[in-house]
């Protein structure tokens, strides 16, 4: 079954406190800020479970599923409820959408950024691929099937409900990734059309999207999820003011 209103909140709520910035799992990283900051978050959230590309199918089913109906999953960018049995490569099936575009940095869907749950999301195929590796900016065409959606030449615009998702999504893989286990070096910058380069933009967008929404309880639990399967966690969705500690 498939509906096509976008839930605008969720109806589950998170009972996990995140844990503290200088305690337990982030204790690395107490009192930290600028460069210190996002090294001491890569050494600790570096420490993954990889899955392979075949297994992301059956985890996004369990980390997006929707609160209201446990036999689907909620679609990132078009928010619809989709049965978690449509996934695949035609029309009405979702698929793995890569929010950190798999060919900026060209690692493709290899076990580690390409597999790497905190930015994998189920989308609507057609969608997907009209965002297909795009960056994110405000602005553009209304794109169909994704209501609140935007596009242009060079870049996507999530519907407002999900642009914080998308943005602390971005953060996560930025400083997760550093070039140091084999993979590229994926970074930020303030530009569009960034093609095959291992940079995502617009960062100053991303910062005003992270700002104006900021983590609600699908996203927390979510992130509870994922770290039950990969063990690690996204730390912009645990404390989201070290997007500007780390980013001014």
């Amino acid at each position: 079954m498939t509906s096509t209103t976008p839930p605008t909140t969720s109806t589950s709520t998170s009972t996990t406190p995140p844990p503290s910035s200088c305690d337990g799992y982030y204790a690395a990283a107490c009192n930290k800020t600028g460069s210190a900051l996002k090294t001491a978050l890569n050494s600790i959230i570096k420490n993954q479970t990889k899955l392979s590309y075949d297994a992301v199918w059956e985890a996004l089913k369990v980390t997006d599923q929707d609160p209201g109906n446990s036999n689907n999953v909620i679609l990132l960018y078009s928010g619809i409820s989709r049965a978690k049995s449509a996934n695949g490569g035609g029309n009405d099936n979702w698929n793995r959408e890569h929010v950190w575009a798999k060919s900026h940095g060209d690692f493709g869907t290899a076990t580690g950024p390409g597999t790497d749950l905190h930015h994998l999301r189920p989308e609507d195929v057609n969608v997907n691929a009209t965002r297909g590796n795009l960056d994110f900016d405000s602005g553009g065409s209304t794109v169909s099937e994704c209501t609140g959606c935007k596009y242009d030449g060079d870049s996507f615009e999530p519907r407002n409900a999900v642009k914080g998702d998308v943005a602390r999504m971005i953060f996560y893989m930025a400083v997760r990734y550093e070039g140091t286990d084999g993979f590229p070096n994926l970074e930020l910058n303030d530009s569009v059309n960034n093609g095959t380069a291992p940079y995502m933009g617009k960062l100053s967008v991303l910062k005003t999207w992270s700002h104006d929404d900021p983590p609600d309880a699908f996203e927390k639990n979510r992130n509870e999820a994922i770290y039950g399967i990969q063990k690690n966690r996204n730390p912009f969705i645990d404390h989201p003011e070290w997007v500007s500690a780390i980013w001014p």
